[in-house]
């Protein structure tokens, strides 16, 4: 992986200034930033036919099988507990995965209470701008090695209980260490911040009930803004000032007399489209959706059949979907008019008692969702049709996300097993697309294998 970023690093700026004088931009022409400025801000407005000009999202073929790029699954045979060595023969597994808002890592979750944050660069840097950035991926990518466990992980955060939610910085940028963080909560303990950089705690976040006593919190989420943390509990949402750890909050009832949100608040998600609004899933199988400012309680949604475990809006922040434990269909509400459902998509969840998460390319257009099953569908978001499906492991998929600014996604695979005392052993014989994270590239017109992706 060093030896990889090393010939990176020497060969992005040939080719960073090739793909300029071949596309016409003059490297005086981009902004520390990566975007284009002066004369060469003038040329990008003429050239109506250059992709690269047009459009800043990656553009996913999904007719096409995706190429498996990175694969974990060792390190994640053994558990490892505050701190402590991994101990074999622990029955560990993954529970979900979540790439950085500037593509630069992803986290993921699993059962020994550990998060364990992965950089796509060996030695990330404040010093690389986001154009460097992104041509030292492309390379890496270039020259990945076959599937296999394709390296350990950067950093091992050891909760001291089961991991409930995790949640990323909106605004975390490798060029701003001071932005590099993320948020967990975990079972009878508060709200912990932590530096993706050191792994150290930033501060801590604590709630406490009547008794006096901390309470954790279900869900969390940073607000669009990144000034607060919203965390959910009993009927109830609690909104801490990030800047003033502590046990300071907001207090709000989900429940408005017999009308709003009852139940466990499992899920937070924010409106991207800015609008204010806030929406809120809750395991009484039901979703609310509130005004952000005040927690107005605007309209109550019904209609999954289990407990809802994510709410995610759409792009435009027009739609809202929702997926529930044991239900099998992730719901699509239109929040002008939410008389009914608009459709549903279909995954394998029946039988599991597992989150299984869903995410939305950065275009907008589809989305992917895992199941018990394995595979990874890919559904049309204008039309609510199935698109393509790929095999992504041998069992249950609960974690997909896209990359934000790349053709690739993020898989995470794995289930508690049971066995009884004498067969224990065979528990940790478990294949190598088994208990996995997978890095996954998909084809396209800005492909990874296309000179677009160098832009």
């Amino acid at each position: 992986m060093e030896e990889a970023s090393v010939e990176a690093a020497s060969e992005i700026e040939v080719e960073v200034e090739e793909e300029e004088l071949r596309r016409g931009t003059p490297a005086s022409d981009l902004g520390e930033d990566g975007e284009i400025t002066g004369d060469g801000r003038d040329m990008a407005a003429a050239a109506e036919g250059d992709h690269y000009y047009q459009s800043p999202w990656p553009h996913f073929r999904f007719d096409l099988p995706p190429r498996r790029v990175y694969h974990f699954s060792k390190q994640y045979r053994n558990r490892t507990r505050s701190g402590a060595a991994a101990v074999a023969g622990g029955n560990n597994f993954l529970k979900g995965v979540k790439w950085s808002p500037d593509g630069s890592s992803f986290l993921t979750s699993s059962d020994d209470d550990s998060l364990r944050l992965f950089y796509l660069i060996a030695e990330p840097s404040s010093c690389i701008d986001s154009h460097e950035l992104l041509g030292i991926l492309v390379l890496l990518l270039r020259h990945s090695p076959p599937p296999a466990d394709a390296f350990d992980s950067n950093m091992i955060v050891c909760e001291a209980e089961s991991v409930y939610d995790y949640c990323w910085y909106p605004f975390m940028s490798v060029q701003d260490p001071t932005t590099c963080v993320f948020a967990s909560t975990t079972r009878d303990h508060p709200i912990h911040l932590w530096d993706a950089f050191s792994g150290q705690l930033r501060g801590t976040y604590r709630a406490y009930d009547a008794m006096d006593e901390i309470t954790a919190a279900l869900s969390v989420s940073f607000n669009t803004s990144g000034t607060k943390l919203f965390a959910g509990y009993n009927k109830c949402i609690r909104v801490f000032d990030i800047h003033c750890p502590g046990r300071d909050f907001e207090q709000h009832s989900t429940l408005k007399g017999n009308e709003g949100l009852s139940g466990i608040v499992s899920s937070i998600a924010f409106s991207p489209a800015h609008n204010g609004l806030l929406a809120l899933g809750s395991y009484s199988q039901t979703t609310a959706v509130y005004a952000e400012d005040n927690m107005e309680l605007l309209f109550v949604l019904h209609g999954q059949e289990g407990g809802v475990t994510q709410v995610l809006f759409s792009k435009d922040g027009n739609y809202l979907y929702t997926g529930g434990r044991k239900d099998p269909y992730i719901l699509c509400w239109d929040i002008r008019n939410t008389a009914g459902v608009v459709y549903k998509l279909y995954r394998s969840a029946e039988s599991t008692n597992q989150r299984i998460s869903f995410d939305i390319e950065p275009c907008g257009r589809h989305l992917g969702t895992g199941g018990q099953d394995g595979l990874v569908h890919i559904y049309d978001l204008q039309t609510g049709q199935w698109l393509s499906g790929f095999q992504a492991a041998r069992d249950t998929v609960n974690g997909f996300s896209f990359h934000p600014s790349l053709p690739l996604a993020a898989s995470s695979s794995g289930h508690r097993r049971f066995s009884s005392p004498e067969c224990s052993e065979e528990i940790l014989e478990l294949k190598g697309d088994e208990n996995c994270a997978s890095i996954w590239e998909f084809s396209g017109p800005a492909g990874l294998n296309s000179e677009e992706s160098l832009t």
